[in-house]
């Protein structure tokens, strides 16, 4: 008996397998939709993951674009000021040599036809050198002495060559504290001695009774007209025979670049 339902068991089982087998091949063979079906509830079942993982990845990859973006733009942003700032300095040191070489073609034009004069840099001024002194860039290579005057602007004198080396060279200035200059009253046949009281002045003492106005030019003796200053203050007391003018000199020393030395 367990033998026969044994065999019943087996033979409805591969029965139920060979109706599945059939029905597979029908719906194959037919092309039934309930494949689509089947898809369309797939759509429905997916369709919200799908669009979470749309809008997902769009959210990263907007990031990822605008720091790109941003990047570049601040990359740019700095090329363009770095080409800004190379252009402003190239403007700078443009306006700068062409105002020095208008400064030197001026120079040229108001020079001394029977001088002859070495151009030389300033390396030193007052405020890095000795009080009221200069330290220039010629010297004995150059043709340069001790004692010879030294100009700003090609026709103001300044100062003097006090030593001199193979490339270099110091200047003291008119103006130096207790520095004594011949000089001439401007319109007067006058010869007195301009004494420096340091920073581009100076003092000269004078008759109580010779009549001298400020503004007036002291010059060095000679042929030219070469002016050392201009008298800014008049001191008198009428106790004393004398009175003392207070001299001014044209040239701003710390303004300068360059001097001529008269050779």
């Amino acid at each position: 008996m367990t033998y026969l339902l044994d065999k019943n068991k087996k033979i409805k089982k591969y029965k139920q397998i060979s109706v599945i087998v059939f029905i597979i091949v029908i719906l194959f063979y037919f092309r039934v939709g309930v494949w689509s079906g089947l898809s369309s509830a797939a759509h429905i079942v997916f369709k919200p993951v799908i669009i979470f993982g749309q809008f997902i990845g769009s959210g990263f990859s907007n990031i990822s674009i605008n720091f790109h973006s941003k990047k570049t733009l601040i990359n740019e942003n700095q090329d363009l000021r770095n080409i800004i700032a190379q252009n402003e300095a190239d403007k700078a040191s443009y306006n700068s040599l062409v105002a020095e070489n208008n400064q030197m073609k001026d120079v040229l034009g108001r020079k001394a036809i029977n001088m002859n004069f070495v151009l030389a840099g300033i390396l030193a001024k007052p405020n890095r050198s000795l009080y009221d002194t200069l330290v220039i860039d010629a010297g004995s290579n150059q043709g340069i002495k001790v004692g010879e005057t030294v100009f700003a602007f090609g026709n103001i004198p300044i100062g003097k060559i006090s030593e001199v080396y193979a490339n270099s060279a110091n200047v003291i200035l008119f103006s130096s504290p207790k520095e004594n200059t011949e000089v001439t009253i401007s319109g007067k046949d006058i010869t007195i001695s301009a004494v420096g009281r340091g920073g581009g002045n100076f003092e000269i003492i004078l008759p109580r009774d010779l009549v001298i106005d400020v503004g007036t030019e002291i010059d060095l003796p000679g042929i030219n007209h070469y002016v050392l200053g201009t008298v800014a203050t008049i001191v008198s007391d009428p106790r004393d025979s004398f009175q003392k003018a207070i001299l001014v000199s044209p040239v701003n020393v710390q303004q300068l670049k360059f001097v001529e030395v008269s050779i």
